[in-house]
């Protein structure tokens, strides 16, 4: 199967209800009539369509918890063991490929930098805190390089680029964009880790107007989320692919955080909506509030 388009490969039949205007128990009572099958199977058949649907849509990526998740969410009673059980009938599974990972090497001021966050990652607004990091991803003839931006708020990709060096001059351009992208205008905590990006001169001056946080030295847990996330996308995502050349990586990583990661993906942190949604619905409580 071609992961890459596989949401594209089979429509929903409950979007097809949808579509053409008839209700589920409408649906269920033509196709008893049509082939005479009890309304169990029916609906068993009926409902493995659906999860067919959402795992394909998902990038082959979701298991049964959220496959579960989804369709309780469109008004169906299913056990995440019963989703669990149809999954293995229909030869289906989540998808992940162990990452390569690798250090970060600590920076020659380490008693400088301070630890701001302090692993306080529940924000209680968009564009209170900020995490960054980078991230190696193998391509045929060496690495290339994953800058992302996360909002500790929604979990959200705020602003990511792909380079082929490390070199601090690709950074300045990535926070200048998700700095005008995202409208500040409060002081910003932005956490990272002690690597040569971000303990650069360069670094610091185009973050002048944030509150720079560092994780502490050999500690990774302080820069989880971001740290996760680039976990996440090799193991979902990447690591499926012989990657050829930067030009790939670039689609790849684009299809996974701007077509799914941020928009489609469920997070339990975001009480299992998309990061996207997420925002916009703490959007609209502060717009009803201010009215």
């Amino acid at each position: 199967m071609d992961v890459q388009h596989a949401s594209e490969s089979r429509p929903s039949i409950n979007g097809m209800c949808d579509y053409v205007g008839i209700s589920r128990s409408g649906y269920y009572q033509r196709e008893m009539r049509r082939n005479r099958q009890s309304p169990r199977k029916l609906r068993k058949k009926f409902i493995q369509g659906e999860i067919k649907a959402i795992w394909l849509k998902s990038l082959c990526i979701y298991g049964a918890g959220k496959i579960t998740q989804e369709l309780r969410s469109m008004g169906y009673k299913i056990a995440e063991r019963t989703v669990g059980k149809y999954m293995r009938e229909l030869g289906i599974h989540a998808i992940y490929v162990t990452p390569w990972t690798t250090t970060t090497r600590n920076s020659k001021f380490d008693k400088q930098l301070t630890n701001v966050l302090n692993e306080q990652f529940n924000p209680a607004r968009p564009n209170a805190v900020w995490c960054i990091d980078t991230t190696y991803i193998p391509v045929h003839n060496g690495f290339v390089y994953l800058t992302s931006i996360m909002d500790l708020y929604s979990r959200r990709i705020i602003g990511w680029d792909l380079s082929e060096t490390l070199e601090v001059s690709n950074v300045i351009p990535l926070v200048e964009k998700a700095k005008r992208n995202r409208h500040i205008d409060q002081p910003v905590i932005m956490h990272s880790d002690r690597g040569s990006q971000f303990t650069s001169e360069a670094y610091s001056q185009i973050t002048a107007d944030m509150t720079l946080s560092y994780s502490k030295k050999a500690y990774p847990w302080d820069n989880a989320c971001i740290e996760s996330f680039h976990a996440l996308i090799k193991r979902e995502w990447l690591n499926r692919f012989k990657i050829h050349s930067y030009s790939e990586a670039k689609r790849l990583v684009f299809q996974y955080i701007e077509t799914f990661y941020n928009t489609v993906r469920t997070h339990s942190h975001c009480e299992f909506k998309s990061p996207k949604q997420f925002e916009d619905e703490y959007q609209i409580i502060q717009n009803l509030s201010a009215a």
